[in-house]
């Protein structure tokens, strides 16, 4: 069901802070702490997972100081609704994976099932190593992928928004993580 600005409003009004934007920004320090430890020197493509992970990325990669290349993949399963159906293949990367470490960011660890065949993809078509970022790690039972590299925060198993993840194709601007109030 489609929803308008003010009824996202409504929503943001109503909703639960679980990190402030002060939280994230830190998350954002240590992700790019760990990342740099693990991958300076590695000449890495970093794939931005859209549409999600466009703010996660942009935010995290302005800490990363070292060389790098970026593209983009973009896949989802939501299509501006709070479910997940099939997985849509929209872009793939045009920067040749093979023989690359590939870092992917992404905004989100829900279910796990984009994220399980973005890896897979990224592994069909060479890349040496593939590392996964996400923003948040949602506490969720049988995921199809349970754990990635590097995890700025964690939420429990709510319908979270803020930061590159939406409401219904709203609020991915809001800064801080949210969670829908169901009540």
């Amino acid at each position: 069901m489609a929803v308008t600005g003010q009824q996202a409003r409504e929503v943001l009004a109503r909703a639960d802070c679980l990190h402030t934007a002060a939280d994230v920004d830190r998350a954002y320090d240590r992700l790019a702490e760990a990342i740099s430890a693990k991958l300076e020197g590695s000449d890495p493509l970093v794939l931005c997972v859209m549409t999600g992970a466009l703010i996660p990325a942009g935010q995290l990669l302005t800490r990363i100081n070292f060389p790098l290349q970026i593209d983009y993949i973009h896949a989802t399963r939501y299509r501006g609704d709070t479910r997940g159906g099939e997985l849509d293949w929209k872009v793939a990367p045009t920067t040749p994976l093979q023989d690359r470490v590939v870092l992917i960011i992404d905004d989100i660890l829900d279910e796990g099932i984009t994220l399980a065949r973005i890896l897979d993809y990224c592994r069909e078509q060479g890349a040496s190593e593939v590392y996964c970022a996400v923003l948040v790690n949602k506490l969720r039972e049988g995921k199809a992928l349970e754990t990635v590299d590097f995890v700025g925060l964690t939420v429990e198993d709510r319908y979270v928004f803020g930061c590159g993840m939406d409401y219904k194709g709203y609020l991915r601007n809001i800064p801080g993580i949210y969670a829908v109030n169901e009540s």
